[in-house]
């Protein structure tokens, strides 16, 4: 879908910016956690920023400072941009989520949004994707497409939304193989390739033919192409580094949504809340998928993506058990938003343990 006709869809093509004076431009700040040249996940949101000033054509500005660590450094990069006189604040990364919260106190009169968190104020509101969407079709397909009936998670820290993608992976996976079994390493990073190409090779080394991801640079994929293996690429098109291997890519395209929330705090009418989209908003999509995969597990990429995408199938719909016996999820019951953002269970069949 392109843009226009989507944010046509949310209500946003109306009084473009009705109430910020032409020669005073709104002022935009964005805060990432990684390198805007990551080909993952701060590249999209600097995609996202990057059509936010295209779409209002001049009226707005905006700012980005890229490879923040998580912590104290946040505040205080966060504390500068809201001193610089930006309206508007979007951070990106979970661990951003408490430096955001006490400058929002600090500043009652700039915005801040915080991307994946679950904490909100006056002056603060959330967002984030239902990544988990796109995991489960990437699990179908590795499911499908497994020869040692053995896939691969690399881990980037144990929050809910990791957590909960690799639950929707290893479902998905399973529900296609039923002797599918999923190994994870954690790398405690969300950009870095080394370790990332270690993990996909350690990964390699234990049997696991194909790899999936929650980190941010393309070397998984380009270690699953030097080895004749498969691999999903996140958050990007990552296609173009592993023309075999790649399976397809799950990307992500936040400008709908600073559009739209830029649009209402310049309008007035901005309240903070929590946002969820997914493959039903468009904001999350199945990218190049290759042409090399069998015929089967296509038509059944595509069965799944568009069962999700109208709602027909909901990932975390119960019965679901975690893998110390217990009811997670009742029989008849989907996980809530604010369900989903508290998952910090694996699901049953997952023999490892969250690190604490």
């Amino acid at each position: 879908m392109k843009l226009k006709s989507l944010l046509v869809g949310l209500g946003l093509l109306a009084g473009v910016g009705a109430a910020q004076a032409a020669d005073d431009p709104f002022k935009v700040g964005f805060v990432y956690v990684g390198p805007v040249g990551d080909l993952g996940w701060s590249y999209e949101h600097d995609r996202g920023r990057q059509e936010l000033e295209q779409f209002f054509d001049g009226k707005v500005e905006t700012t980005f400072v890229e490879n923040v660590p998580e912590g104290a450094d946040a505040e205080r990069v966060i504390t500068q941009l809201a001193k610089s006189g930006n309206d508007l604040i979007f951070s990106t990364s979970f661990g951003f989520m408490n430096p955001t919260l006490k400058v929002a106190k600090r500043f009652p009169k700039v915005t801040f949004e915080h991307a994946t968190g679950y904490k909100r104020s006056k002056n603060m509101g959330t967002y984030v994707l239902r990544t988990y969407e796109g995991r489960y079709v990437s699990g179908v397909a590795a499911g499908m497409l497994t020869e040692t009936n053995t896939i691969g998670y690399i881990g980037s820290f144990p929050i809910p939304e990791v957590i909960r993608d690799i639950n929707a992976t290893y479902m998905a996976a399973k529900s296609v193989n039923p002797e599918v079994k999923i190994k994870i390493v954690w790398v405690n990073s969300w950009y870095d390739p080394g370790k990332e190409t270690d993990a996909a090779n350690a990964l390699m080394d234990q049997g696991v033919d194909v790899l999936l991801q929650h980190t941010d640079s393309p070397a998984p994929l380009i270690a699953a192409e030097k080895r004749g293996m498969r691999a999903i690429g996140q958050a990007s098109d990552q296609s173009s580094f592993a023309p075999n291997a790649h399976v397809f890519s799950v990307r992500d395209d936040w400008a709908p949504y600073y559009i739209k929330v830029t649009q209402e705090v310049m309008d007035g009418t901005y309240e903070p809340k929590d946002f969820w989209g997914g493959f039903s908003e468009d904001m999350l999509s199945l990218a190049s998928i290759n042409d090399n995969l069998p015929d089967d597990v296509r038509a059944k990429i595509d069965e799944t993506y568009e069962q999700i995408k109208s709602g027909e199938f909901k990932p975390f719909t119960g019965p679901i058990m975690d893998n110390k016996g217990n009811v997670v999820v009742p029989a008849g019951h989907s996980l809530t938003d604010t369900e989903l953002a508290q998952v910090n269970w694996y699901v049953e069949g997952i023999t490892d343990a969250i690190p604490r």
